[in-house]
């Protein structure tokens, strides 16, 4: 995924405007520009190989679990990767600032793909865990700055943006081809590694070049005060608490597994929007008009969710789909399945040019944010729908085309450039004032919370035909498309003057 990297203002002075080293652009867009490459190659990497390493047998060095149990935790992880920005960007608003946040995120990315080069299965979960956190920390903080070398009217600003959405996508589009053949076809460990190595080169690079950002990201806007770190301490602290205790006492009454961990995290973390909702429409102070924009808001939410949930299990069900029910064999040549990882980055490299040319050209007459949405949500239901047309007949022995993979990617991508772009903006417009800070992370929750219900949802391909899986799901997202578009009228009057 791609445009899920969101820019937001970065506190600091921005380079002068004469500085046109890179490209006509600041040179220290190519400092991140180049570590933002290589945490995607980390992150696609994972992608690609997790759910593979996960369900592989132990005499290939992978952990043997089952494709439920393999599915599951892919979906905890990954649903965890988006909560942590959450924290992270806190954590660089009012404690460390963006510059010291990415530093240390890019650290601990790295040192996690180091402790899991190391072929144990206590290393393989203690390194992912240490992704995560670092992630959690890079992932929301890299893009402020970026916003923070342009000075809030320079025309150069989405030029910019342009060419850091290329470090995404490149980073994505090869970590398959090389972290991930290595790791399918040689050692999982071993790919583990490579993105180690590409990792301490993001971080040595982010040091040495760190210099061409000036002083964006150096210090945190909203400093925080000693009383208000205590608070916020014993929170987590109560927070971190309650979770392990639900996630201790599920595993306790079922199963210490795998499976059962990633069933009793789940559960708090679906549950954490419809809390979030709920103290912010009832202790919110929202105002009268504020109200309905937020209403309008949770809309959007849940089609996300909905979105989130099918568009991810790219990396679980239909890596797995690839790598054990389709023919892979072109002209001779068999193709490592985890490449087909490649192909969302490759088409938003190709299309989302093309789609920012059209949104721009239509204007005023293009569609509206919530027609965009039911549409993203209807687009991707069909490439559920091509899936279960290739499940009517695919097993181990019979293996379908690689053309319904690639359609279905295709498809699930032009869903994307509909949804996820315009998503992010409406975030920051519907945001009630109290709020606006936070809604942002309200947008990275709707993908942790789609994740996490992928840990239940994918268990039905367990009790499900291939061809009843994904075209119940795809029915589901459609279905929820078809609502949204019908209930547009409805959305765009509690959106009031935003388009």
């Amino acid at each position: 995924m791609t445009t899920h990297d969101v820019p937001s203002p970065a506190q600091g002075l921005p380079p002068q405007d004469e500085d046109r080293a890179f490209f006509g652009h600041p040179k220290g867009l190519q400092t991140l520009f180049a570590t933002e490459f290589w945490e995607r190659y980390s992150f696609y990497g994972m992608r690609g190989l997790l759910v593979l390493f996960l369900t592989d047998t132990t005499a290939h060095h992978g952990l043997g679990l089952s494709d439920a149990a393999g599915n599951s935790f892919y979906g905890i992880y990954n649903s965890l990767v988006y909560l942590m920005a959450v924290p992270g960007g806190w954590v660089a608003d009012r404690i460390w600032g963006a510059r010291r946040s990415v530093l240390w995120g890019g650290i601990i990315i790295a040192l996690g793909h180091y402790v899991m080069a190391v072929p144990t299965a206590a290393t393989s979960f203690l390194g992912l865990g240490l992704i995560v956190l670092g992630t959690g920390l890079l992932k929301p903080n890299i893009s402020a700055q970026v916003g923070g070398l342009y000075h809030q009217h320079d025309d150069r600003r989405d030029a910019g943006f342009t060419i850091f959405y290329m470090a995404i996508n490149s980073g994505a589009f090869l970590a398959p081809l090389t972290a991930g053949w290595v790791g399918q076809h040689v050692n999982y460990h071993l790919g583990f590694g490579i993105a180690a190595l590409g990792m301490t080169f993001a971080v040595v690079w982010y040091v040495v070049e760190g210099k061409h950002l000036g002083t964006v990201g150096l210090r945190p806007p909203k400093p925080i005060t000693p009383p208000e770190l205590r608070r916020s301490l014993r929170l987590g602290a109560l927070i971190v608490a309650v979770v392990l205790v639900i996630v201790l006492g599920w595993m306790a009454i079922t199963e210490w597994s795998v499976s059962a961990f990633a069933d009793g995290l789940a559960a708090p973390i679906i549950a954490t929007p419809f809390l979030y909702f709920g103290y912010m429409f009832s202790r919110g102070g929202l105002t009268a008009q504020e109200r309905p924009k937020l209403l309008a808001f949770v809309a959007f939410f849940v089609g996300a969710t909905v979105f989130w949930m099918i568009y991810d299990q790219s990396g679980s069900q239909l890596n797995l789909f690839a790598a054990d029910k389709t023919d892979l064999s072109i002209f001779g040549w068999q193709m490592p399945s985890v490449w087909l990882q490649s192909a969302n980055p490759f088409y938003i490299m190709v299309f989302a040019p093309i789609f920012a040319w059209m949104w721009q050209k239509l204007g005023d007459r293009a569609p509206r944010t919530s027609v965009k949405f039911a549409i993203g949500l209807v687009v991707i239901g069909c490439s559920f729908f091509v899936m279960s047309i290739a499940g009517k007949d695919a097993t181990p022995t019979h293996r379908v085309s690689i053309w319904f993979l690639a359609v279905t990617y295709l498809l699930q991508t032009i869903g994307e450039l509909c949804l996820s772009p315009v998503g992010l903006s409406v975030t920051t417009q519907l945001a009630p004032a109290r709020f606006t800070g936070q809604m942002l992370g309200l947008w990275f929750l709707a993908t942790a919370t789609g994740n996490a219900l992928n840990v239940y949802v994918t268990k039905l391909s367990t009790v499900m035909s291939d061809f009843a899986y994904f075209l119940s799901l795809g029915a589901v997202a459609a279905g929820i498309g078809v609502l949204v578009f019908l209930a547009s009228p409805i959305i765009n009057r509690l959106m009031g003057d935003v388009r």
